[in-house]
């Protein structure tokens, strides 16, 4: 039986119940499917090489982080046939995130309305989950784990929580992600602004430099930003990524737009909305982005892809790697396949 039928089959059952319920029951199911062997017969992706950020991607389509935050089931998560997985986002200390619920579907627009808050056990656990996955110790593929502050840190010490993960990710990580933009962190996104941005990067690239000296390893930098974003601002960003050398970006995070989902029932519910809305919003940044960036800074493009089509058009717009989050949720694991078939030679 493929797996694009199992997932049709489950798909009722999954949307049936709260979205977080859902969430919690898939991801130890994907990890004891693959502990017992029951996910070898996913068909995977060919081998269709990218070099990105140094490093070489066996295929260009990803998983955003978002999906597994603590790093606690990236085993299960490998056997789906990604070109690279993305963990976290993680913060310094452990916290709860905001109350539920805070997770809503939106099954007529093909999107979910998420307000998380960046729940997650910690730095340190995520690090204890991350060296104890197989794919870790064996050196398995690429590995991104994305950082972030903890909702109670002022945001003017938001690079002192940055710095802590840093530090601590950095041995384990084959890229680092830097997430200032969820709109689900009070004050959050006001990080993209120009000087903050300027000062949040600057000591970040100091540091990096630092660990690579200390580990005889360069990890890349990439930095995650928001699709609500107007031209001059995308236009300070991409000088801001090229002044500080960053590594890569990552478009986009969630948007906070509702004008897709207007009349939609839970429409109106705070948080970030992804899905199908977002798509052309962060086509629309990438393109942007590319233009600002040529081929300086290598873009990783992300929202509302729902289809290999889809996937081709984030790549016409200028990335260069994809990732894929939502649009599991609505697909199945089948669209990890499909859109690494789309972009095959390409």
């Amino acid at each position: 039986m493929s797996e694009k039928l199992l997932y049709s089959l489950a798909r009722p059952f999954l949307f049936a119940i709260d979205p977080e319920a859902a969430h919690n029951l898939t991801l130890p199911a994907l990890r004891c499917a693959a502990g017992w062997g029951l996910t070898s017969s996913i068909a995977k992706p060919t081998d269709n090489p990218r070099t990105v950020m140094g490093m070489t991607f066996p295929n260009p389509v990803g998983l955003a982080a978002g999906l597994d935050k603590d790093g606690a089931y990236i085993d299960g998560l490998a056997t789906l046939g990604f070109g690279f997985i993305e963990v976290g986002t993680v913060t310094p200390r452990a916290q709860p995130g905001n109350p539920m619920p805070r997770m809503f579907r939106l099954p007529q627009a093909k999107a979910i309305i998420n307000r998380m808050g960046f729940n997650n056990g910690g730095v340190d656990t995520f690090v204890k989950n991350v060296q104890a996955s197989r794919f870790y110790q064996n050196r398995e593929g690429i590995l991104g784990l994305n950082i972030g502050k903890n909702a109670d840190t002022p945001i003017e010490r938001a690079v002192d929580d940055y710095l802590i993960c840093l530090n601590k990710v950095y041995p384990y990580a084959s890229y680092v992600t830097i997430n200032i933009s969820s709109p689900n962190t009070k004050n959050l996104r006001q990080l993209q602004g120009a000087s903050e941005l300027d000062a949040l990067l600057s000591q970040l690239k100091d540091a990096q430099q630092r660990l690579a000296d200390e580990h005889k390893r360069y990890v890349p930098i990439a930095l995650k930003i928001a699709p609500d974003m107007d031209q001059e601002q995308i236009q300070n960003v991409a000088q801001a990524l090229l002044r500080h050398k960053i590594d890569g970006v990552i478009a986009t995070n969630t948007t906070i737009n509702r004008e897709a989902v207007k009349n939609l029932k839970y429409a109106e519910e705070t948080g970030g909305l992804s899905g199908a809305p977002v798509f052309e919003a962060s086509n629309i940044v990438i393109r942007e982005l590319k233009k600002e960036l040529g081929n300086s800074v290598p873009i990783i493009g992300v929202g509302g892809i729902l289809s290999g089509a889809d996937a081709q058009a984030k790549m016409n717009a200028g990335a260069s790697l994809v990732q894929l989050y939502t649009g599991l949720i609505y697909q199945g694991p089948a669209l990890v396949r499909e859109c690494a078939a789309a972009l095959h030679g390409k």
